[in-house]
């Protein structure tokens, strides 16, 4: 059935590097700042509420991010928030931009395999300027076919970008953490989808399993990868 499967997609954030732990870092940082005018629990759904509001605006990265955070500290703070906390919350978001990349086990020796047999495209969400310095940084880049940064994935950029870079999704598969992102609309543009969880998954990101779906596998890691590409082929 996978006889022919010539292109493989790869996430980025949290599939190849660590991510979010950056971000609850972040966000403990956020609620100590504002402890004073909520608890850490009404604070976290504030924000959470915050950037999903603002995904549309602002897109997903660090950046939408520190925004949400600013904006949520001006109406928890009835806007009397003081301009010390707005730079802390800035440098904050300047630090994560800044922090070096921490590729996750498996992932450099996995690409390197695939790559030598099949065309990889990297496929992530995010601020191009930031995907692209984790992805410099990362030393993988010169491994993939092609890199594909968009405001949002959706079964039409599967589609797209298998049609573009491979053979179409039918020849494809799409490795990623997000059940939300990676997997279910990578099937249901006809491609395989192969779940590697993270462990650490922003609420925005959930979604239900596709269970017996034909083409959806789950790994624990990407070390399981290559063999599960090679099992498929037979």
């Amino acid at each position: 059935m996978a006889a022919h499967l010539t292109t493989i997609g790869f996430d980025a954030d949290d599939t190849l590097w660590q991510n979010e732990s950056f971000y609850r870092l972040t966000q403990d940082r956020f609620s100590g700042l504002l402890a004073d005018y909520a608890d850490r629990t009404a604070l976290e759904a504030r924000l959470l509420e915050a950037e999903r509001r603002n995904l549309g605006q602002y897109g997903y990265g660090i950046k939408g991010f520190v925004l949400s955070m600013i904006e949520t500290a001006i109406e928890v703070t009835d806007r009397k928030v003081p301009a010390t906390v707005i730079a802390e919350l800035l440098a904050a978001g300047q630090d994560m931009l800044r922090h070096p990349i921490e590729l996750l086990p498996h992932a450099a020796e996995v690409v390197a395999e695939l790559a030598s047999r099949h065309r990889l495209v990297l496929i992530t969400k995010g601020d191009l300027l930031d995907q692209e310095r984790k992805l410099a940084q990362s030393g993988l880049g010169d491994l993939f076919h092609a890199v594909e940064i968009v405001s949002d994935k959706r079964r039409d950029t599967y589609a797209d970008a298998f049609c573009r870079h491979g053979d179409g999704p039918e020849r494809a598969m799409m490795v990623g953490n997000s059940m939300k992102s990676d997997v279910r609309p990578a099937l249901d543009a006809g491609a395989w989808g192969v779940f590697v969880p993270h462990g650490l998954s922003w609420a925005l990101e959930h979604a239900e399993p596709p269970t017996g779906h034909v083409r959806f596998r789950e790994l624990p890691d990407l070390g399981g990868l290559p063999a599960l590409v090679a099992d498929l082929a037979r």
